[in-house]
């Protein structure tokens, strides 16, 4: 099928930057959000990063320019009646998605297909929740959505074939590099990823070093380009909390359960750098 217009349902960190991706694609895009502030907030976002591009000479005027040309916002699901592809990010939180899925049943042809940016949630239990079950699967981003090279394409078991073809060739146009990851919680990356993120809190619980000393001795010790500690504060303590209880209720394995810290941490509102402070401390504007 050929996908000439995107919808992105939220506009939030992780919605603009797809729209934004998409809009740079050269897709006809429209970016939905609940009310006016957070839109313009999030549209305002898209230009910020555009224009601070162009400043620095990674990204041409002209490029700019038809990026936000290509793009547009509204607060109406009616608006995205004439989609062929819709990309929700939105909230973490099944029922919500159920709602915004039931939504825009109303709204859009048969042909649409439906998308989630979910990093945690069943693909097939949210198409389930829709009346085009085959035409549904996940596409997981990375944040910061501009930047980040990689996105996670899952099948959901009702996915047809010809949809996630479609879907892994669209990923592809977005100048990404798409890999396929199984319908299970964490998927690829966050399956990886989050056991060493818990582990490295437990290890500094059990007094294996200071904070700066474990992330300087991931850092130049195994070449990442940040410490567990800095990457949990960028990534979110609460983040990371709501997906570890996640695959913990799936696996039941140890791996998995977040450590009390991590938890006292998220409940002192201690979420990191979106909050000011986490396992650092951050200028907040």
């Amino acid at each position: 099928m050929q996908i000439k217009m995107v919808g992105v349902l939220g506009c939030g960190l992780m919605g603009s930057g797809i729209a934004q991706v998409c809009a740079a694609a050269g897709y006809t895009t429209i970016v939905r959000e609940l009310d006016e502030t957070f839109l313009n907030k999030g549209l305002g976002r898209v230009k910020k990063f555009l224009d601070d591009g162009v400043a620095k000479g990674k990204v041409t005027a002209e490029a700019r320019d038809t990026t936000l040309a290509n793009l547009s916002g509204t607060t109406s699901i009616a608006a995205l009646k004439d989609c062929d592809l819709i990309i929700e990010a939105i909230i973490e939180n099944l029922e919500e998605k159920r709602t915004t899925y039931a939504a825009l049943e109303h709204v859009v042809g048969a042909h649409t297909i439906f998308l989630s940016n979910t990093s945690s949630l069943c693909i097939t239990e949210l198409a389930a929740a829709t009346k085009r079950p085959d035409r549904f699967g996940g596409l997981h981003f990375f944040n910061p959505v501009p930047l980040m090279k990689l996105v996670e394409v899952i099948r959901a078991l009702t996915t047809s074939d010809e949809t996630y073809q479609a879907v892994f060739a669209f990923a592809g146009s977005l100048g990404k590099e798409p890999i396929t990851a199984p319908d299970r919680p964490g998927f690829i990356v966050n399956r990886l990823l989050v056991p060493y993120l818990l582990d490295a809190i437990r290890a500094y619980e059990n007094g294996l070093g200071t904070i700066e000393d474990i992330d300087k001795g991931m850092k130049l010790g195994c070449g990442y380009p940040m410490g567990p500690f800095t990457l949990l504060d960028f990534v979110g303590l609460d983040t990371t909390y709501y997906i570890a209880n996640i695959m913990f209720e799936e696996f039941r394995e140890p791996a998995y359960a977040p450590p009390p810290l991590l938890k006292r941490m998220v409940l002192a509102g201690r979420m990191g750098r979106k909050s000011g402070r986490g396992f650092y401390t951050y200028e907040t504007k």
